[in-house]
């Protein structure tokens, strides 16, 4: 819906609305059984959540085009990812509560493995220890750059965020992560003229980090993404009329919730953690966004096993959800990430919506095979909150 005619007609009322979002929840058949990750993970509770929903698919961009996880949420938060875009870093230094500036560029990180080639062989450097990565950023602070002030920022694992401060600098520049095994780190470069200066200043910086990090295998190099400044959007309570709560533990997703305007709750990184803040604050907010990174990391790291594991957990938690007596529950993922892939992927996305007024159908069970005979078919995610508030009566008539 267009933000613009989403404010005209969003009303607040009493209702409660719920987003569950199993990241990359889409998969593909595995080669030996012909099933995806959904079709083979025991799930009595979606599925019977399933035969009380509307069912189908969302396309969080486009169709063929492959999301990353902030497309992905923002579209199912009611933004257009086609005009609302923000690179990684902006959003992983607002995830962990950086005081991220008006004129600052910040990039997200990842410290990898390179061999004597310098070819990367592991992208994510066998995902050291959250300590660990602090101990490294600490180093990194101490490089210093003529023009900018640096900072070096441990997230989680394997991540950290970069952060330039200075006058006349600018996000324009290209990632140095190939986004694969196999090839070296790319050359910081600038994507428009204005940039220059600031691509300079990283390049400078990640001949200074290759000579820091030459002895700390495995986290031998590191590789750059998604360099942003923090966006100046519209919010949520503002064009929406709610008051909402974002339930995320990984900081990325926190960022996404409070550069919409959702107040990002302290949550610990289980499942049952979500569920308890969701229920310790069930009276303070109308919406809540709750995020499960986990079927996400198991898929990006090809493990079939543990994604179908991980969607078995949710199943077991989804009752204690389901107690709380939300009035619309819709359960997403931001993309599909197949673990035979071991990567994101363009293909559309499992989705179920719940609500007094839905009119369920012929899904049986919530899983790829199933989901094909939903009455929402395949259908723009960005779309799925004004399908919400329409049943949570939070949206007026069009028109005379």
């Amino acid at each position: 819906m267009d933000l613009d005619l989403a404010r005209q007609l969003s009303v607040a009322n009493g209702s409660k609305i719920m987003l569950l979002v199993m990241d990359g929840l889409g998969g593909l058949a595995h080669p030996e059984t012909g099933r995806s990750e959904l079709e083979t993970a025991r799930t009595p509770n979606l599925d019977a959540l399933a035969r009380e929903s509307a069912c189908g698919f969302t396309l969080p961009v486009a169709l063929g085009v492959t999301p990353g996880s902030g497309p992905g949420h923002l579209s199912l938060f009611g933004y257009d990812p086609l005009k609302f875009n923000i690179g990684r870093g902006a959003l992983e230094a607002v995830g962990i509560d950086f005081d991220l500036r008006p004129q600052d560029v910040a990039a997200r990180g990842n410290f990898c493995t390179v061999d004597g080639g310098g070819a990367i062989t592991d992208r994510r450097a066998g995902r050291i220890s959250t300590e660990r990565c602090a101990e490294l950023c600490a180093k990194l602070c101490g490089i210093r750059l003529d023009g900018a002030e640096l900072f070096v920022e441990p997230v989680r694992e394997h991540r950290f965020v970069v952060v330039l401060r200075g006058d006349g600098l600018s996000d324009a520049v290209a990632d140095t992560d190939p986004q694969r095994e196999g090839a070296q780190p790319l050359e910081p470069r600038a994507t428009a003229s204005e940039g220059e200066a600031t691509a300079r200043l990283v390049a400078r910086f990640v001949e200074e980090a290759k000579r820091v990090l030459a002895s700390e295998l495995p986290a031998n190099m590191l590789t750059l993404r998604g360099f942003a400044r923090r966006p100046d959007w519209p919010s949520m309570p503002d064009v929406f009329k709610l008051r909402l709560a974002g339930v995320a533990h990984y900081p990325m997703y926190r960022g996404l919730a409070k550069l919409v305007g959702m107040e990002a709750l302290p949550v610990g990184p289980a499942i049952d953690d979500s569920i308890a803040t969701v229920r310790e604050n069930w009276g303070r907010f109308d919406y809540f966004f709750v995020h499960y990174k986990y079927t996400d990391t198991a898929g990006e790291d090809g493990d079939f096993d543990r994604k179908v594991a991980k969607l078995e957990e949710v199943d077991a938690a989804l009752p204690s959800l389901l107690e709380l007596g939300p009035d619309v529950l819709m359960v997403a993922g931001d993309h599909s990430t197949p673990a035979v892939m071991a990567a994101h992927s363009w293909h559309p996305v499992p989705f179920m919506m719940r609500a007094p007024w839905t009119r369920s159908d012929a899904c049986d069970a919530f899983n790829e095979a199933a989901l094909q005979k939903g009455s929402l078919g395949t259908f723009p995610a960005v779309e799925a909150l004004s399908l919400a508030l329409a049943h949570a009566g939070r949206l007026t008539k069009y028109g005379a």
